[in-house]
């Protein structure tokens, strides 16, 4: 049967036909009227006025042709326009559907239209929950300030942002470095400023209480050097040995007077101080000490084998050992002087926190540990010598009073070093702690 046997006469191709057109057909349709346009306007152009082709039209030239093309600008049969960019590209037209559920039903709802630039119908668009309002349509959010950007793998143009975290401040837009070691991130993040730098203050509690127990303490001294002073020529002064008494009394007092040198601001002066009066005090008390018992060591020794007196037992000859025992001491600390001048350091390892905020720079003496140990290590073998002559002389006779207090006094420092020694250095590296070492010092 020819189809043409079928046709009612009636058919109609609309709306409302159940025809459905094959979707290219439009753009077969619009590509011959293209060339039929073009054809025409070269026509007009190269035969003005003339019916059919002329002679300038015999042979076409494709160049002059496609010049025409390019300049359509008519509307084709499904009434968008027909036109040409400057590449020679049809532009490019889009319908834009949403997915939508209405009445539990499902489909694609034309919503708007692309043709060079975008077209939204907002009001037939839905989203989640309701909402009204367009949300956000973006990859990564702008980063605030201390965050770096870190770049998404495979995803260039999206990134999270991070933040830079601890001591680390934001460089660039994608790096993070650390602060310089005196210094700590500002508030945001954005830059390094200087880490604050503390000192033992006068006002602190922790220094207030030292300098009372020192001035106390050479208030005490003071007293007792002023009563030495004036019963110089009794009988009990003088049996208890005046000369090495003042020089006992001397130590006590530069061992007290030390707090005002460690609590005061360091620097080049006060360093050089602190470590030539830190163990000369200590130096001079227990020499004093050591040669006292030597003398009645040595007196209880001779006279057990001879009715001679020992040599080296007068005051002259006292004092000379005592000094000489003491000057010990300052040996060591000028050899400490050629090999390391004092200075005054900031040590900002000490309180480095793990919260910059926190974070403070010390503001102290450059005196290490081995070397405080060794500043202290003459006075320590003063110490450990006269307990040994305090032991020996532990059976002197009743009526010779001053040894068996000595040997009572050199059992407890001994014990009392134990402590200190721990604890002293426990503490070496704190400014507040400082305050504590001198209370040791003083217990001590």
């Amino acid at each position: 049967m020819r189809v043409r046997d079928k046709l009612t006469n009636q058919e109609r191709i609309g709306k409302d036909s159940n025809y459905e057109q094959e979707g290219k057909v439009q753009f077969v349709i619009d590509a011959v009227y293209a060339m039929a346009h073009a054809l025409h306007n070269m026509h007009q152009e190269l035969c003005p006025g003339k019916v059919g082709l002329c002679a300038k039209m015999d042979s076409i030239n494709g160049t002059h042709l496609l010049k025409h093309i390019r300049r359509l600008n008519f509307a084709g049969i499904a009434g968008n326009p027909v036109l040409f960019n400057e590449n020679g590209d049809a532009p490019g037209r889009y319908e834009i559907y949403q997915y939508q559920i209405r009445n539990r039903t499902a489909e694609y709802k034309i919503i708007g239209h692309w043709t060079d630039q975008l077209h939204l119908n907002v009001r037939t668009m839905q989203w989640p929950g309701g909402i009204r309002r367009i949300p956000s349509s973006i990859c990564s959010h702008p980063c605030q300030a201390g965050e770096r950007k870190k770049i998404v793998k495979g995803i260039p143009c999206c990134w999270h942002c991070e933040r830079c975290d601890g001591y680390q401040y934001q460089a660039d837009t994608y790096t993070c470095k650390m602060c310089r070691f005196d210094l700590r991130p500002n508030v945001n993040h954005t830059g390094c400023v200087p880490i604050p730098i503390v000192k033992l203050e006068w006002s602190s509690p922790w220094a207030v209480i030292p300098v009372l127990i020192a001035v106390v303490g050479i208030m005490a001294t003071v007293f007792v050097v002023v009563t030495f002073v004036r019963y110089n020529d009794t009988p009990i002064v003088k049996a208890s040995g005046r000369e090495l008494s003042y020089v006992l009394l001397t130590g006590i007092f530069l061992c007290y007077a030390t707090t005002f040198l460690m609590i005061s601001t360091p620097d080049v002066g006060i360093c050089s101080l602190r470590r030539i009066f830190l163990g000369l005090g200590m130096s001079i008390s227990y020499a004093a000490l050591l040669t006292k018992t030597n003398r009645i060591y040595r007196i209880f020794e001779q006279g057990s084998m001879s009715v001679s007196a020992p040599r080296l037992i007068s005051p002259a000859s006292q004092l000379v050992i005592t000094f000489s025992l003491a000057s010990v001491q300052l040996l060591g600390v000028c050899i400490w002087f050629g090999v390391d001048p004092s200075k005054a350091i900031i040590d900002y390892e000490d309180q480095r926190t793990s919260d910059p905020v926190m974070a403070r720079g010390v503001l102290k003496c450059d005196i290490s540990d081995l070397s405080l140990i060794c500043l202290l290590g003459y006075s320590m073998l003063l110490m450990v010598t006269c307990t040994v002559y305090a032991i020996k002389t532990r059976g002197v006779p009743e009526t010779f009073n001053e040894a068996k207090p000595i040997g009572f006094t050199m059992y407890t420092t001994c014990i009392i070093w134990l402590a200190f020694i721990p604890i002293f250095f426990g503490t070496s590296q704190s400014t507040e702690k400082v305050s504590l070492q001198l209370l040791y010092y003083y217990y001590y």
